[in-house]
């Protein structure tokens, strides 16, 4: 699954100077925040920053192989990452939604085979349609 997405990895030339520049503009804005807290390695940050600005923007074919690998990383974090929101989210919700419907007695469908029911299938009041009602279907 991951590696089928890493082969359409967007390789086009605006593609990468678009990475060189966001990835040096964030190094210059940490800098300029260590800069603020009196860090000596803002520097550092701001240099590195710039190269990757002014490369970015003068050889933005240098970068290929950096921005394959930095979208290599992101697309590994967004897989990781959609997993771990979805058990939270399951977790978190959907569990104690699920304790709280059973100490309640609330039952969101029916489990049991009913042997006098000559269908499962539940009735619904057909009411005449507006015009509005197609127009506006939310």
């Amino acid at each position: 699954m991951l590696k089928e997405e890493i082969k359409f990895i967007d390789k086009s030339e605006n593609a990468v100077k678009k990475t060189g520049l966001t990835v040096g503009i964030v190094l210059i804005l940490l800098s300029l925040l260590l800069w603020y807290l009196g860090k000596t390695s803002s520097i550092y940050f701001s240099a590195i920053g710039g190269l990757f600005v002014i490369i970015a923007v003068v050889f933005p074919s240098l970068l290929r192989p950096f921005h394959r690998l930095w979208m290599m990383l992101a697309l590994l974090m967004g897989f990781v990452m959609s997993r771990v929101i979805l058990t939270l989210l399951f977790y978190i919700v959907l569990t104690p939604i699920g304790f709280i419907a059973k100490l309640v007695g609330k039952k969101f469908m029916p489990l049991r085979f009913d042997k006098n029911a000559s269908t499962y299938w539940e009735k619904r009041e057909s009411t005449a349609k507006q015009k509005i009602d197609y127009e506006r279907q939310f």
